[in-house]
């Protein structure tokens, strides 16, 4: 079988690059002014937290977050409707015998990044809540691996 992930520390990558797009999003909203922001004075930030004591990695971001739609579309399909097209650009990679494109090429592509923390992880949680006044009355939304 064919690994699209041949490293192991590519999860902190994706998952940083996932929280870089929702400061990115967020920027754009108040840039744009299309969409009333909860705490438009917090900065946009991402920290990385190591617990030796857990064995766990938490990465917190100060982005756009995600209602309960949001992460039932983003984390509970792998790759959401870019599968198909992921499938098929994995293909054209293996018929060209070109192993490393795979991780160059296709990783951060087609909503896959995500999933390369089950690399290394037992359980994943999410925990997010949206940033727009729009979504305010919403609860702090909770995704779980198990």
């Amino acid at each position: 079988t064919h690994s699209l992930y041949t490293d192991k520390e590519v999860f902190v990558r994706e998952l940083v690059s996932n929280a870089s797009d929702a400061l990115e999003k967020l920027r754009h909203a108040q840039a744009a002014n299309t969409s009333e922001i909860l705490e438009d004075e917090l900065p946009l930030e991402i920290r990385i937290d190591i617990d030796e004591v857990t064995s766990s990695i938490t990465i917190t971001d100060t982005g756009i977050g995600m209602t309960k739609d949001d992460m039932m579309e983003n984390l509970g399909t792998i790759a959401k409707s870019g599968s198909r097209k992921f499938v098929e650009e994995l293909q054209k990679v293996e018929d060209k015998g070109e192993a490393d494109m795979a991780q160059q090429g296709i990783i951060g592509k087609f909503g896959v990044g995500f999933y390369s923390v089950f690399m290394v992880a037992e359980k994943v949680e999410v925990i997010s809540k949206s940033a727009l006044k729009e979504h305010a009355d919403e609860p702090t939304q909770v995704w779980t691996s198990d």
